[in-house]
């Protein structure tokens, strides 16, 4: 993780001071890139302890579109539990539903984004065409004297993506998006790391990802984002018969809380360790053995299926999260 600590070192060199909404004032510089070589190893942060237990967690619970403080919690991930319940500005929010509710957050977005077309009601050939398609007409409209039909669907955007990697590998659509403007006023948190494209080769049988990342806390968000962006990157190849291969990190607002100052020097006088090895458990089945496309398994995983072999790393650090 040489790349992380050079990042560390451009930001506080070269970032300024800036303001935000959480009253911790940050230094920042905007564009950043990363790029990990996944044959070499995987991407954990070895200058401290990475929350292994917690990237996995969270990961789980984004494959099953949850969006409750309590659920990430049952799967070993606690790092939404201010988030939902301690944010003041959600707390007064009246689409929070209760205790530990985050709203529609990542994986909702991931695995159940709220599509909606509104068509004239005379126009039947489009209007069956989007029903083949998974739509149900939910309502009749009348939008100033012209009758139409609202229609909606539940859009699993990461199931598509295996699909599309199955059936048409050359595609450069293959990509998900965790930034939905309709629900920003009804999400405890809009979503930091938010485009996700895959990128199959169909004859050297690796896969790539590329993730895009609008804002990253240097200090706590981006190892963890790394983690959990790299894991999905080898489940998603297990489930499709590739080998995983490039992960190319892209954040537009790179920064580091003045609070987090104190962490990250600390980490850039640690030497790195090599990197280890990400498993996946034998029971996750391995498309390229079975040939059997079984991509339910994106909601079957369970934290234990995911583990590091020879993770060596630094005492661990922690730090105040910004809310």
């Amino acid at each position: 993780m040489q790349q992380y600590q050079d990042l560390i070192k451009t930001v506080l060199d070269t970032g300024s001071w800036q303001d935000n909404r959480t009253g911790i004032r940050t230094l920042s510089v905007p564009g950043a890139m990363m790029r990990f070589d996944l044959a070499a190893g995987f991407p954990a942060v070895t200058t401290k302890k990475l929350a292994f237990k917690s990237v996995i967690g969270e990961l789980c619970a984004f494959l099953r579109a949850s969006r409750n403080a309590g659920e990430f919690r049952a799967l070993g991930c606690k790092v939404w539990d201010q988030n939902a319940n301690e944010n003041a500005q959600w707390l007064a929010n009246p689409n929070r539903e209760g205790e530990d509710d985050l709203g529609p957050v990542y994986g909702v977005q991931w695995r159940q984004w709220p599509a909606y077309k509104l068509l004239d009601a005379s126009e039947a050939a489009r209007i069956a065409d989007a029903q083949a398609n998974g739509f149900t007409v939910v309502a009749p409209v009348n939008e100033e004297g012209v009758q139409k039909v609202l229609l909606y669907k539940a859009v699993d955007q990461l199931r598509e993506c295996l699909d599309t990697i199955i059936n048409n590998p050359g595609s450069r659509r293959i990509l998900f998006h965790g930034w939905n403007p309709a629900v920003l006023d009804a999400v405890a948190l809009p979503a930091c790391h938010l485009l996700y494209q895959f990128i199959p080769n169909a004859n050297t049988r690796e896969i790539s990802l590329c993730l895009y990342v609008r804002s990253n806390d240097i200090g706590l968000g981006t190892p963890f984002n790394i983690a959990e962006g790299a894991a999905l990157l080898h489940l998603v190849a297990r489930l499709t018969g590739y080998t995983p291969r490039w992960f190319t990190y892209f954040i537009g607002d790179a920064h580091v809380y003045e609070n987090h100052l104190d962490m990250v020097q600390e980490q850039l006088r640690r030497t790195p360790f090599a990197a280890p090895r990400f498993v996946i458990s034998d029971r996750i089945p391995d498309y390229a053995q079975t040939g059997k496309y079984e991509p339910e398994w994106l909601e079957k995983i369970e934290p234990s299926d995911f583990s590091l072999e020879g993770y060596a790393h630094h005492a661990p650090i922690k730090a105040a999260m910004a809310v």
